[in-house]
């Protein structure tokens, strides 16, 4: 490895996201891995991943459309909130103005099973779905992404601010993931032009 100059690469400090440890009321597991769908706006995913820097931990929260692969929603804080996740849920909202009956998948954390949250995907008539506890294949689609994330981008930075984290992360979901980035799932199209394709059509 030394003379052909590879290196491995070092196991990234862990930061646990999900506290399934509460008494709040979890839904069931309505999407039951149905990650086929054949339009916009009738699955999301959604889920938190955390991002170290010299600062400390940055949490993001993300919510992808099951049909283009877009990210739709995020949001990004130093703590995980309820907050972080409700905040990536009105951008989604705001952006996509989805009809009543959508369904929204995600794992069954505080954050997620929080009332404040409940509270808002009623009001927007949005269904709720929760993983089997410890089940991540459940929401592996959203998992796959942010391996993506971490593999093209995190891991190749040492962040000395969550501001410098953030502006990265914003750029690589706005300007190459959602725009640019190829999928195999949707034709080798990037999200933006697969749903252009459908809005056409």
């Amino acid at each position: 490895m030394k003379e052909a100059e590879i290196h491995a690469m070092a196991k990234k400090k862990y930061r646990a996201t999900t506290d399934s440890k509460h008494s709040l009321p979890v839904a069931a597991n309505s999407l039951n891995r149905n990650f086929s769908v054949n339009k916009l706006n009738q699955f999301w995913v959604a889920d938190i991943t955390y991002i170290y820097t010299q600062e400390g931990w940055l949490y993001l929260s993300t919510i992808m459309d099951l049909y283009s692969r877009k990210i739709v929603g995020w949001s990004m804080k130093n703590r995980i909130t309820p907050d972080l996740v409700i905040e990536a849920l009105n951008m989604a909202i705001k952006q996509r103005k989805p009809s009543w009956g959508l369904l929204l998948h995600s794992d069954r954390g505080s954050q997620y099973a929080s009332y404040c949250y409940q509270v808002l995907l009623g009001k927007r008539g949005i269904l709720c779905s929760m993983s089997r506890k410890g089940n991540c294949w459940d929401n592996a689609v959203m998992e796959s992404f942010y391996r993506t994330l971490k593999v093209e981008l995190i891991y190749q930075k040492k962040y000395e601010t969550r501001i410098e984290a953030q502006r990265d992360i914003f750029e690589y979901i706005e300007i190459f993931y959602n725009r640019e980035r190829l999928h195999s799932s949707i034709g080798y199209n990037s999200p933006e032009e697969y749903e252009k394709m459908t809005i056409v059509a």
